[in-house]
C-alpha cells in the first residue's frame, strides 16, 4: 500500500494553480507569434504577386531586417523562459522531496505537470528559431533579385518622347516636385522613383504611355463597377438651401433666388419629366466649388452685394445648383479651397484620389478684380463612390479598351466670358501670345461654360428669369406707363458722362434709377432722374413691370438684367459699339482668355432677341438716338423670355449635357494622316457646302448627331463662328475632325496644289495665294473663333433648336414627341 503525504497532495494543487496564468500567458505568446508570422510572411508573399509594381516590393523588403530581429528576440525570450522555468522547477522538486523525507513516490501518470509545459515551450522556441531562420532567407532572395530588377530597368524609367503624349515629361516634372503633397499618391504606390512616377502618370492617369515591361493585363484591370442609381426630379428645395450654406451675403442673396424660384423650378420638372417618359437617368455625384466666393480668391463680390455690386455671377451660380438638385443629382458645395483640395471621400462624395489631379488647375486660378466676373470656378461631375474608395482609381474605359482619363475630362469650367482654344492650348498660347493669367487649362474647349451662347467653341450653361404666366402677362400689359424708363446702372461710375442722351431721353421720358448710396446722393445721377436707391430683387422686378423703357449705358456687359427686363414687358436700348470693343481696345477684355469682338452691351439681346424687344443704336449719334426713343414710345410689345433662359429649358439643357457629353471617351480619328474611312459628306445641290450623306451607312455615335452637319468655306478674314451665322447655322466644332482631311476640300471643289499639317487654331483652311491646304495637327486647337485675310477657313455648322441654341434639332433623341417631328420631316424631305 502507498501512502502519500497531505503536504504532497497541497503542494500539487499549489503547483497546478501556479502553473495554470503561466500556462494561459504562453499559449497567448504562442498564438500572438502565429499571427504575427503569417502577416510578416503574407505580406513578403504578397509583394511577390504578378503585375505588382517593383516600388511594392522594396518597400516590403526594407521591413525585413526589424521583421528577423523581432523574431530573434521572441526565440530569446522563450528560451530564457524554459531555462527559467526548468531551474524553477528543480528548486521546487528538491524543497518537496526534502520535506517530505524522501519517501514520496508519484505514479507514472501523476508526473509534475510543468515537466510536459516545458518540452512544449522548447518546442516553440525551436519552432521560431527556425522560422527566422527561413523568413531571413527569404529576404535575403528577395533583395538580391529586386538589385537585379532594379539594375535590369534602370534605363526603361526615363519620360518617353511619344508625340501622343506630349504632357508626359511635364507632369513627371510636376510629381517630382509635388509627389508627397497627398497621401494618395503613396496609395498607388509613388515613393519619389522615376519608376513610380511612370507608372503613376500611365497607369492611374493617361499622361504617359504603358512602360512596356509591365505587366499590361494587371494593370488595366478595371474595377468592378459601382452599382447605378437612377435619378428622380425633385421639387422640394429646402435641402439644397443647407448644402448652399451661411454666412456670406452673397450665400445668402443665391438662396433667397432659389426660395423664390421653387414653385416655377416645380413645374418646370414636372413638364420636362413628361417629355422624357420612361427615359432613364444615372444619378451623378457633383461637386460644386464656387472659386469666385473663396477667401482665397479674396472674395471681392460678397461685401459689395448690398452696395449696388455684380450680381450676374450670383445669379447664374444660384441658378446652376437648383437645376442640378432638382435633376436629381447629389451635390456637395464648397466655398473653401481647403476643403476642396481635401476632396472628402464619405459616400456620396469626392474620392480624395481626385485631389491630387485638381491641383495643378486650382494652381491656375486667379484673384478676381472687382469689376470682373468669375472665372475658373469649378463644377465636377464624379461617379458615386463606396465605402473605403478613398484613393481608388476611376477608370473610364475608351474605344480602345485602355483606362481612360480620370480627373480632367470630369472638369467642368463656369466661365463667363469664355474660353478660346487658342487660349487654352498652353504650349501654343506661350509660343504664339495668347498667354493669360485665366487660360491656358489645356482643356477640351467644351469643358468650359458660358453665362451666354457667344462662344460656340464652349458650352452654354445660361441661368434662368422669371416666367410669368399669362395672368400676370395681361395684367402688366395693363399697367404700364408708356412715358418711363429705368436706366442699367447700380454704380455711380457707370453715370459718369451721359449727361447728353439722358437730356434727350428726359424730354420724352420719366428716368428711374436703382443707384446704390448711403447717405448722400450721387453727383453722377442727374437731379431729373427720380434714384430709388439700391433695392431689393423683388422690388426691382415691380419697378421693370411699369416701366416702357430699360436703358443701358454701355457697360456692364452681358448681365442677365436686360432678359428680366424684356420678360417683364419693357424694351431694351443699348448702345452700338464702334469700334467692336476687344481685349486690343478695351481695359475690361484685355487678360481674358477671348478675342471676341463685342459690338454692343448686350450681343444676345441684340443677336437673338432683335426688334422691337431690343434696339441697338449708336449713342454718340444724338439723331439717331432721339429717333429710336420717338419710336419705342410708339411700339408695343409684349413680354417675352427665350425658352432657353425658362427653368424647364435650362433643365432640357443640363439633362442632355449630363447625357451625351462625354470628355473621357477617346476622340474620333482628327490628326492628319489617321487612317479614316471614306468621307461620309456630299456636295450640296446649290454646290455652296457639304452636307451629310443620306445614304451613308451609319453617322459614327457623335454628339451633337454627325448628320446635322453642313460644312462652308468662309470668305477671306471670316472666323468660322460668323460664316455660320450667316447660313442661319451655329458652328460646332466637335465636327471638325470629320473635316480636317485632304477629301474634304475634294469634295468642295477647292484645287490643293500642296497640303500640309501644323497646330493653327485656324486650321483647317485654304490659304490664297498658292492655292495651299492646310490640315489640323492637334485636336486641342480646333477653333471657331479666329480669322485671317490670308485663310479661307473649313467651317462645320449645324442647326439648332428655336429658342435652345445650345442643342440641335436631333440632339434629344429621348424627347418621343420630337423625335416623330424629325423624322416626320426627313420622309417629307425624301
Amino acid at each position: 500500500m502507498i501512502t502519500v503525504n497531505p503536504d504532497g497532495k497541497i503542494m500539487v494543487r499549489r503547483c497546478l494553480v501556479t502553473l495554470r496564468p503561466f500556462r494561459l500567458f504562453v499559449l497567448g505568446i504562442g498564438f500572438f507569434t502565429l499571427c504575427f508570422l503569417m502577416t510578416s510572411l503574407g505580406g513578403q508573399f504578397s509583394a511577390r504577386r504578378l503585375g505588382d509594381s517593383p516600388f511594392t516590393i522594396r518597400t516590403e523588403v526594407m521591413g525585413g531586417p526589424e521583421s528577423r530581429g523581432v523574431l530573434r528576440k521572441m526565440s530569446d525570450l522563450l528560451e530564457l523562459m524554459v531555462k527559467r522555468m526548468d531551474a524553477l522547477a528543480r528548486l521546487e522538486n528538491v524543497s518537496e522531496l526534502h520535506r517530505a523525507g524522501g519517501d514520496l513516490h508519484f505514479p507514472a501518470d501523476r508526473m509534475p505537470p510543468g515537466a510536459g509545459l516545458m518540452e512544449r515551450i522548447q518546442a516553440i522556441a525551436q519552432n521560431v528559431s527556425d522560422i527566422a531562420v527561413k523568413v531571413d532567407q527569404i529576404l535575403r532572395h528577395s533583395l538580391l533579385l529586386h538589385s537585379k530588377v532594379s539594375e535590369g530597368r534602370r534605363d526603361q524609367c526615363e519620360a518617353p518622347s511619344d508625340p501622343k503624349f506630349p504632357d508626359c515629361s511635364g507632369k513627371v516634372e510636376w510629381m517630382r516636385a509635388r509627389w508627397t503633397s497627398d497621401p494618395c499618391y503613396a496609395f498607388f504606390g509613388v515613393d519619389g522613383t522615376e519608376c513610380s512616377f511612370l507608372i503613376y502618370l500611365s497607369e492611374v492617369e493617361w499622361f504617359c504611355p504603358p512602360l512596356p515591361w509591365r505587366n499590361q493585363t494587371a494593370a488595366q484591370r478595371a474595377p468592378k463597377p459601382l452599382p447605378k442609381v437612377q435619378a428622380v426630379f425633385r421639387s422640394n428645395l429646402s435641402h439644397l438651401l443647407d448644402l448652399m450654406g451661411s454666412g456670406k451675403e452673397s450665400l445668402i442673396f443665391m438662396k433667397k433666388r432659389t426660395k423664390r424660384l421653387t414653385a416655377q423650378w416645380a413645374l418646370a420638372a414636372q413638364r420636362l419629366a413628361q417629355k422624357l417618359g420612361a427615359t432613364r437617368r444615372d444619378q451623378k455625384q457633383i461637386l460644386v466649388h464656387i472659386g469666385f466666393l473663396t477667401e482665397e480668391s479674396g472674395d471681392v463680390f460678397s461685401p459689395r452685394v448690398l452696395k449696388g455690386g455684380p450680381l450676374g455671377e450670383m445669379v447664374q451660380w444660384a441658378d446652376i445648383l437648383a437645376a442640378l438638385y432638382v435633376l436629381g443629382h447629389g451635390l456637395r458645395v464648397t466655398v473653401s479651397l481647403k476643403e476642396l483640395q481635401r476632396g472628402a471621400a464619405r459616400p456620396g462624395e469626392l474620392p480624395a484620389h481626385h485631389a491630387p489631379a485638381l491641383r495643378p488647375h486650382l494652381h491656375r486660378l486667379p484673384r478676381p478684380a472687382a469689376d470682373e466676373a468669375a472665372h475658373g470656378t469649378l463644377l465636377q461631375e464624379v461617379p458615386a463612390p463606396s465605402l473605403g474608395e478613398k484613393c481608388r482609381p476611376q477608370h473610364s474605359a475608351d474605344n480602345s479598351g485602355s483606362p481612360g482619363r480620370t480627373l480632367g475630362c470630369r472638369i467642368r469650367v463656369i466661365d463667363t466670358f469664355g474660353t478660346e482654344p487658342a487660349y487654352n492650348h498652353e504650349e501654343y498660347a506661350t509660343l504664339h501670345g495668347y498667354r493669360t493669367n485665366w487660360g491656358y487649362w489645356n482643356l477640351n474647349p467644351k469643358q468650359f461654360m458660358t453665362m451666354f451662347p457667344h462662344t460656340p467653341d464652349n458650352s452654354f450653361m445660361g441661368f434662368v428669369s422669371e416666367e410669368l404666366n399669362e395672368t400676370e402677362k395681361q395684367l402688366i400689359k395693363g399697367g404700364k406707363a408708356s412715358n418711363m424708363a429705368v436706366v442699367y446702372g447700380k454704380e455711380a461710375s457707370i453715370w459718369k458722362g451721359k449727361e447728353k442722351f439722358l437730356g434727350i431721353l428726359n424730354k420724352y421720358m420719366e428716368i428711374h434709377g436703382t443707384v446704390y448710396y448711403e447717405s448722400q446722393r450721387p453727383p453722377e445721377v442727374p437731379a431729373f432722374v427720380k434714384n430709388h436707391g439700391l433695392l431689393p430683387q423683388p422690388e426691382f422686378q415691380q419697378l421693370l413691370r411699369k416701366a416702357k423703357l430699360f436703358i443701358g449705358f454701355g457697360f456692364p456687359y452681358e448681365g442677365p438684367a436686360p432678359l428680366e427686363a424684356i420678360a417683364n414687358g419693357c424694351i431694351f436700348l443699348q448702345s452700338r459699339f464702334s469700334p467692336p470693343h476687344s481685349s486690343l481696345n478695351h481695359e475690361f477684355f484685355r487678360g481674358k482668355p477671348t478675342s471676341r469682338e463685342v459690338f454692343s452691351q448686350h450681343p444676345y439681346a441684340e443677336n437673338f432677341i432683335g426688334k422691337p424687344h431690343v434696339w441697338t443704336v449708336d449713342y454718340n449719334n444724338s439723331e439717331e438716338f432721339e429717333a429710336a426713343i420717338k419710336a419705342i414710345m410708339r411700339t408695343q410689345v409684349d413680354p417675352y423670355l427665350p425658352y432657353e433662359y425658362t427653368c424647364e429649358g435650362m433643365l432640357e439643357r443640363i439633362h442632355a449635357y449630363i447625357q451625351h457629353q462625354d470628355f473621357c471617351v477617346a476622340p474620333g480619328p482628327a490628326l492628319p494622316g489617321a487612317h479614316t474611312p471614306q468621307s461620309p459628306f456630299v456636295l450640296a445641290p446649290n454646290a455652296t457646302h457639304l452636307e451629310w450623306a443620306q445614304n451613308a451607312s451609319l453617322a459614327p455615335a457623335a454628339w451633337p448627331p454627325a448628320h446635322s452637319l453642313r460644312a462652308w468655306l468662309a470668305t477671306p478674314g471670316r472666323a468660322c463662328t460668323d460664316t455660320c451665322l450667316d447660313h442661319g447655322l451655329i458652328c460646332e466644332p466637335s465636327f471638325f475632325p470629320f473635316l480636317n482631311s485632304q477629301d474634304a476640300f475634294l469634295k468642295l471643289q477647292v484645287p490643293c496644289d500642296s497640303t500640309e499639317s501644323e497646330m493653327n487654331h485656324l486650321y483647317p483652311a485654304f490659304a490664297q495665294p498658292g492655292q495651299e491646304c492646310y490640315l489640323q495637327k492637334d485636336p486641342l486647337l480646333f477653333s471657331c473663333a479666329g480669322s485671317n485675310t490670308k485663310y479661307r477657313r473649313l467651317c462645320p455648322c449645324r442647326d439648332f433648336r428655336k429658342g435652345q441654341v445650345a442643342l440641335c434639332q436631333g440632339c434629344l433623341p429621348e424627347l418621343p414627341s420630337l423625335a416623330r417631328k424629325l423624322a416626320e420631316e426627313s420622309r417629307a424631305q425624301e
